[in-house]
């Protein structure tokens, strides 16, 4: 599926999918709620799995079509069930130690967007895509793992850096449906399975270091060095 000679249709679709995945990302930067967080997350992963059906039809990749039915499934009804239980369990309602203010984090989530579409613009001129939407598919991919990245330094709730891990890897998974939709289905399989693994054992973590510190903000790690 060449992205230069995809129809208007296509194109306008997998953009509008790309950056309603977008927002969803500066959504869960501009809410101290963790249960805002994981709704965000979850619309988010139904999006990408609508990303991938759609490639799957105009793409005719027909294994695509496991792929967003899978997508769904985990990322988008599996993990923030899982992620809702530890919640409910710690009864943690709310980021409290917060490095930055959400306004302030929503205009540093802007520069950084603003900062990735320099680059996926720099890329798409040396490419000869510019004015495709793998531009913009590259743009929302590194935008996502910078906000990502971004939610790891500012947020201090280790179940906020759980999701920041996760909109990390979702940036990633749109980015390839766009960017190299014939990968292969195995692939996605061992990605989708080290999410869940990734998922349980932070959980685990999580709920001992309640248990030995009384808290669960990364803050206070230190103190379980012995």
């Amino acid at each position: 599926m060449p992205v230069a000679s995809l129809d208007p249709l296509a194109a306008s679709l997998f953009s509008l999918l790309a950056i309603a995945s977008l927002l969803m990302a500066f959504v869960m930067l501009g809410s101290r709620w963790l249960k805002d967080y994981l709704w965000a997350f979850a619309v988010q992963s139904w999006l990408i799995a609508g990303l991938s059906a759609a490639v799957a039809y105009f793409g005719g990749f027909s294994e695509l079509y496991v792929v967003a039915v899978i997508t769904g499934l985990v990322r988008g009804l599996v993990l923030p069930y899982l992620l809702l239980r530890i919640v409910r369990r710690l009864k943690v309602a709310r980021e409290v130690h917060e490095a930055l203010q959400p306004s302030a984090a929503l205009v540093i989530g802007a520069l950084v967007a603003m900062f990735a579409f320099l680059v996926a613009h720099h890329i798409g001129a040396r490419l000869h895509l510019n004015g495709t939407v793998a531009v913009l598919g590259l743009t929302v991919m590194l935008s996502m793992q910078l906000i990502g990245f971004l939610m790891l330094a500012i947020r201090h709730e280790a179940l906020s850096q759980i999701l920041a891990l996760l909109v990390l890897e979702n940036g990633i998974f749109l980015g390839a449906q766009i960017l190299v939709p014939g990968m292969p289905l195995l692939i996605e399989m061992v990605i989708l399975f080290d999410l869940l693994v990734v998922v349980i054992s932070l959980g685990i973590l999580v709920r001992y270091l309640l248990a030995h510190v009384g808290t669960t903000s990364t803050r206070d790690l230190n103190r379980l060095v012995g």
